[in-house]
């Protein structure tokens, strides 16, 4: 189902369309920045609702927060919003103090998306376009996006490709904002966590990372087993972020007997809701939503899992390379298996 939901203060139309059937998992999407505004999965007294959404286009427009958004040129932080290539210095457009933060003001989550193909039915399937011109905030040559998002079963999939006609820092992701409890007004920490992870990038000031991978063994940052996600105050990166806001490498050994390609679970106690993310991405970066009680008070409480390369790669010549060559494509997939 494809619906009317209202227009940006620019004019500009914006659609919501709903993607699963009735009876099943169902996704609204918005066209207005890829936005993953409603999660749901049907329950004893209706639909429970997963993520966490805003009631109208203005709201989104000016929300701090990234809810359920598409991030990209680049998701994350680029340290003082530059980077050095080929021997020379890209300046990009800060958004965050000195830094620039998931692609820099009015990036891809500020945009009216293109709908370029939907399909309704037991595997409901919708294509996002968006074209990035050159210069777009700071970042080299055009590049064109396509956001391919799937429901089939139990399975929320999304396909992200990109092509550009010069070199290009890219990573992209999605930010929704999960409570697994079908109710925002339960603690969020109230969720089970489990990464599949040995290693996490500290951080500093800005949180920008450090460079360095620090093991998550004994610490506050070990999720290998699920455990719940209240914080353990006992480690100066916690004070440090105010909270989890720190990026896990997917190094972690695969379970014997599990699917390796695994790299997150989060469950709900109060809700009996699982889910499981499965990505090609090198990372996860965990926040835990401790901003969103001064950014929404009464809105409620999530948690935010987003596969991604790592933050600030281009400044970081240790860290996996994010820069996609001229011509290259660019394809990842996350995938979000839900059970209920």
């Amino acid at each position: 189902m494809i619906r009317s939901f209202g227009t940006t203060r620019d004019g500009a139309p914006v659609r919501a369309v709903t993607l699963g059937p009735a009876d099943g998992l169902q996704a609204e999407v918005l066209t207005f920045g890829g936005i993953l505004r409603r999660l749901s999965v049907p329950g004893p007294k209706g639909r429970r609702d997963l993520v966490l959404g805003l009631p109208d286009v203005a709201a989104y427009e000016s929300d701090p927060a990234y809810l359920g958004c598409l991030v990209g040129r680049y998701g994350n932080r680029i340290a003082n919003a530059r980077y050095a290539y080929q021997g020379r210095i890209v300046e990009l457009a800060p958004n965050e103090g000195a830094n620039q933060l998931h692609g820099g003001p009015r990036a891809f989550s500020r945009r009216v998306w293109r709908l370029q193909d939907y399909q309704a039915g037991a595997e409901s399937r919708l294509v996002l376009g968006l074209t990035s011109p050159d210069g777009d905030n700071g970042f080299p040559g055009t590049l064109e996006v396509t956001a391919e998002i799937i429901v089939a079963g139990g399975d929320l999939t999304l396909r992200l490709t990109a092509i550009g006609d010069a070199d290009t820092p890219v990573s992209l992701t999605w930010h929704p904002y999960f409570n697994l409890a079908g109710d925002a007004q339960v603690a969020a920490d109230r969720q089970m966590l489990r990464l599949r992870s040995q290693h996490f990038l500290p951080v500093g000031p800005g949180l920008i990372p450090t460079g360095a991978l620090e093991p998550v063994a004994g610490t506050a940052f070990d999720f290998r087993r699920p455990r719940l996600l209240t914080p353990r105050h006992n480690h100066p990166q916690i004070f440090q972020a105010g909270g989890y806001d720190h990026c896990f490498v997917l190094d972690g050994e695969p379970v014997p007997d599990e699917a390796a390609d695994w790299a997150a679970t989060l469950s709900s106690p109060d809700s009996g809701v699982s889910m499981r993310i499965h990505t090609d991405q090198p990372s996860v970066q965990f926040y835990g939503g401790q901003g969103l009680a001064s950014q929404y008070p009464g809105l409620g409480t999530g948690v935010c899992l987003e596969p991604q390369a790592f933050p600030d790669a281009p400044n970081q010549q240790a860290f996996p390379d994010a820069i996609l060559k001229a011509g290259d494509r660019y394809s990842r997939v996350m995938r979000f298996s839900l059970s209920w």
